[in-house]
């Protein structure tokens, strides 16, 4: 076998593993999970810097942290979810943040292994002591792949799909209630 062929396939070892290993330590998207995100109007979104390994690609992409924090706060608005600002944020109870992480890996020559995770963080109690109250993962969703320096548009396009699923998730736990028109 050759050398690219056994570091492709390690690479994919280690997206499956660590894509595993998040499922098992973040909530993911479930009906229990969902539940986590009743009553929540608006929440701040932090999206963490690339990686310097794409750096010099990220500008003709759209994944610089400051273009990827405009699209997904569009994107919030046009379904109903408010951004709140550093200060209402901290006003707001549980002080609901949805975190985004896009980390790439070179594994060759212009191509690059990638997770995309979206967290929703709040704070919870622990019922072992009230008195200890933390931010903690309720929701979250990832997903792994791998693209070329032709392909890096699929990061966002996937991390589009991600926030879609957030959103419905959102939606589907805090429906609005149809008005009768008069």
């Amino acid at each position: 076998m050759k050398q690219k062929q056994k570091t492709f396939l390690f690479v994919c070892s280690l997206l499956f593993f660590f894509t595993m290993m998040t499922n098992s330590l973040y909530a993911i998207d479930s009906e229990l999970t969902r539940q986590t995100l009743l009553g929540i109007k608006g929440v701040s979104v932090a999206v963490e810097n690339t990686q310097p390994n794409i750096q010099k690609y990220v500008q003709r992409f759209g994944l610089t942290r400051e273009q990827l924090q405009k699209d997904i706060e569009q994107r919030l608005i046009k379904a109903g979810i408010t951004i709140l600002s550093q200060e209402k944020w901290s006003q707001t109870s549980g002080r609901p943040a949805l975190y985004i992480v896009v980390n790439t890996h070179e594994y060759a020559k212009y191509w690059y292994a990638y997770t995309i995770i979206v967290d929703l963080r709040q704070i919870v109690m622990l019922e072992t002591n009230p008195d200890i109250k933390t931010l903690a993962s309720t929701w979250s969703i990832n997903m792994a792949g791998i693209a070329n320096i032709g392909t890096l548009n699929t990061i966002k396009d996937n991390l589009n799909t991600l926030i879609d699923k957030f959103i419905d998730a959102h939606s589907s736990v805090n429906r609005k209630e149809p008005r009768l028109a008069k």
